[in-house]
């Protein structure tokens, strides 16, 4: 199944030319035309990139549904060998992606580097997630006879099918084309279309580019990747609503994500939607840690506040203390820190309009104050930070304090007392993070928060800041809506896999057409639970 349309030709595989990749081929869109912008100077740049068609969305799709049995069931090692071959030209197309990403973004180069960095780190940290077989999930049950008499019972995990990814605008690469939703939905035997951000247009070609000679040169099949490019609604939602896009992947706002979840929901077979869209990420600081250091943590507050202009998912937007002098040092060292942090230029014009309309809607509430606001950048998309401050008992009282302002502006809550501090934290949203500063004279209190912060986190942190998420094995990128759609799992390390499975059975199977992972002899060497029991041994049949 080739696409109709006529691929791009004699270009550099390096540089963005304004194509799509459809079925790992790079192919001239044919709708309207969509340019990223420099958020400096906002000229548009070139290239020039042409929506994708509702032909060439089919295309994509149906590209994916027919590399999906051939791709799911392609070994582990075979997988693991295509993501580390995205990873390797990724680290070898670096230079190329940096100075692009920066063009597009006004990132810093040195946090591209370490993002390109990341980005192929998770890639490995995946294939060696394959190689390892947990993620399989195998578990067997054998059957016996006599008075406790059972059927045999068999189960492993497989690939749900084909997945939509939405880029994100605040990680032109690790939250988007190659970012982990896309690493985690190929580990899992998933093929992917996405949707490229139209913030980093350019970026995004360079690394679908790289996924697409990475799929040809480990012999993926055609349609495993595909990226599509569109402006606005329409392209999302058709992809969303195509019945052979099986789930989604999303890291953006809530109004997208929850536009994106109400499409999946209105499919005649719905499908689940793993969006990452709001949180405020409150930081708890307890009176002790308020009185050993108050002057410290607040310019260390501002120091993460500040971090990528305040477009990190994890800046925090949201800070409880009680009144008291520590609270005052802490206040007025923050207020200093922002006075006179030089601000930043944002990812894109309207993501800093936004982002001044959202900071001004907050300010304009009831009880609400100014503490300081910082210097104002030059530039196209510019964004100065803010602290604002407010009594508890009116936040209590304010739902629309929580509103997320995605930038750099955070509210102080001053509450009376701790049990003010609890009632704050128990009117709290769901939240990706929780952050909670304290020394050993507040545990008690730490204690009797620690369970509220579990029911409205999917990450806490003691004594640190909430800006830097590792990729590993442990962590939890998520939380309770609106944080997410779905709380039970991750976007940020190994476990985001599960995400893309689902559990079979397989009850009295003749041995001979058991899959591989759940024979008697356990030829790939895989954990499996043995009537319940973690072992990697084969079954014995004695």
């Amino acid at each position: 199944m080739k696409p109709k349309e006529t691929p791009v030709t004699d270009c550099p595989q390096t540089s963005p030319t304004g194509a799509m990749i459809i079925g790992n081929e790079p192919v001239l869109g044919s709708g309207e035309e969509v340019r990223s912008t420099d958020p400096r100077t906002g000229a548009a740049l070139d290239p020039a990139y042409r929506a994708a068609s509702v032909e060439q969305i089919d295309q994509a799709c149906a590209l994916a549904a027919h590399a999906f049995p051939e791709f799911r069931a392609i070994t582990s090692e075979r997988r693991a060998r295509f993501l580390e071959r995205i990873a390797d030209l990724l680290d070898e197309r670096q230079d190329i992606l940096v100075d692009r990403a920066h063009i597009e973004t006004a990132l810093p180069r040195p946090r591209l580097t370490g993002e390109v960095g990341r980005t192929s780190g998770q890639l490995r940290l995946f294939a060696a997630e394959l190689r390892a077989g947990t993620w399989q999930g195998a578990r067997i049950d054998p059957g016996r006879s006599g008075s406790s008499a059972r059927p045999d019972i068999r189960q492993r995990r497989i690939a749900l099918g084909p997945v939509a990814v939405f880029g994100a605008s605040n990680f032109p690469l690790a939250f988007s084309t190659a970012g982990g939703d896309t690493a985690s939905a190929l580990a899992a035997g998933c093929p992917v279309v996405v949707k490229a951000h139209q913030a980093h247009l350019g970026t995004a070609e360079v690394v679908a580019r790289a996924i697409a000679d990475a799929a040809a040169d480990t012999g993926m099949p055609e349609g495993t990747f595909s990226q599509l490019v569109g402006s606005g609604t329409e392209i999302g939602t058709r992809l969303v609503s195509d019945p052979r896009i099986r789930a989604v992947g999303f890291t953006g706002s809530r109004r997208g994500g929850l536009a994106i979840a109400a499409a999946a929901a209105a499919r005649p077979v719905p499908i689940p939607v793993y969006a990452e869209m709001s949180s405020i990420n409150p930081v708890l600081l307890l009176p002790a840690a308020l009185a050993a250091r108050g002057a410290a943590l607040g310019a260390a507050f501002v120091e993460s506040l500040t971090l990528g202009a305040g477009q990190f998912c994890t800046n925090p937007g949201l800070v409880l203390a009680v009144e008291g002098p520590g609270l005052d040092a802490f206040t007025a060292a923050a207020a200093d820190a922002v006075t006179a942090n030089a601000g930043a230029v944002m990812l894109t014009g309207d993501i800093a309009n936004n982002y001044d309309a959202a900071g001004a809607a907050l300010a304009a509430r009831d009880g609400v104050d100014e503490l300081a606001h910082g210097l104002r950048p030059d530039g196209a998309a510019p964004g100065c930070a803010r602290l604002l401050t407010v009594e508890g008992s009116r936040f209590l009282g304010d739902p629309e304090l929580q509103a997320e302002v995605f930038g750099a502006t955070s509210l102080l809550v001053r509450c009376a007392d701790t049990d003010e501090l609890t009632a704050a934290v128990r009117v709290l949203e769901g939240q990706l993070t929780a952050t909670v500063h304290a020394d050993h004279a507040d545990h008690p209190l730490a204690a009797a928060l620690l369970p509220l912060l579990e029911e409205r986190a999917g990450r806490i942190l003691f004594d640190s800041w909430p800006t830097g998420v590792q990729v590993g094995h442990a962590m939890v990128h998520g939380g309770p809506f609106p944080a997410t759609t779905d709380s039970r799992t991750t976007s940020v390390g190994t476990l985001a896999i599960e995400r893309f499975l689902r559990p079979v059975a397989y009850q009295a199977v003749p041995a001979a057409l058991l899959p591989a992972e759940v024979c008697d002899d356990n030829p790939l060497g895989v954990w499996r639970r043995l009537d319940g029991e973690p072992s990697r041994d084969a079954l014995s049949t004695s």
